[in-house]
């Protein structure tokens, strides 16, 4: 037996990596989101002025930060986990309820989302779509990508949790104990 990492493992691995990434490079964004929001609320009720592009850009951030680190929070077990039992349980039998989630009911939802939102994300990128308002970004297009992006990383990430768990069921990985976010 050798020691490299076989391909599914090193396969997760490297989601893993890439989810991190993201995931990290999002969660800066919650500086810009409070000094954002700031100068918005500074600009509008001290000064009268409307900064309409910023408040935009506050929100394409605020919709990054969640989408695009859902699955860095999802590899983290920083997500919300109604574990009563789970806890209890041998790391065989958590890995076990991990892929059953996952196939049972993280793919299929990241698969639905993917095909409700595909048309409403594509048709944005056939016009590339801007903003309504006067002074408002010209890119929606990209703001609505980052449903995509969300359906993606979750996607990959349920791959690489599922492959981790059948690695920790057949005894190929030591199961890790659950650590909350």
């Amino acid at each position: 037996m050798s020691n490299s990492p076989s391909l599914p493992l090193s396969l997760a691995r490297t989601i893993d990596a890439i989810n991190s990434a993201i995931g990290k490079a999002c969660s800066w964004l919650t500086l810009f989101l409070v000094l954002g929001t700031t100068i918005v609320v500074v600009l509008r009720y001290g000064f009268g002025i409307g900064a309409t592009a910023l408040q935009e850009a506050v929100l394409y951030a605020h919709a990054l930060v969640f989408m695009g680190a859902a699955a860095w929070a999802l590899q983290r077990n920083a997500h919300v986990r109604v574990d009563i039992f789970y806890q209890q349980f041998s790391g065989r039998r958590q890995a076990l309820v991990e892929i059953m989630g996952n196939v049972l009911f993280l793919l299929p939802v990241c698969l639905f989302l993917g095909w409700a939102s595909w048309d409403y994300v594509s048709n944005a990128w056939a016009t590339y779509e801007g903003s309504s308002e006067s002074g408002g970004l010209k890119f929606v297009y990209l703001q609505k990508s980052i449903i995509l992006l969300l359906v993606v990383s979750l996607t990959l990430q349920g791959v690489s949790n599922l492959i981790k768990a059948i690695y920790i069921i057949t005894g190929r990985l030591p199961a890790a104990e659950v650590k909350h976010g």
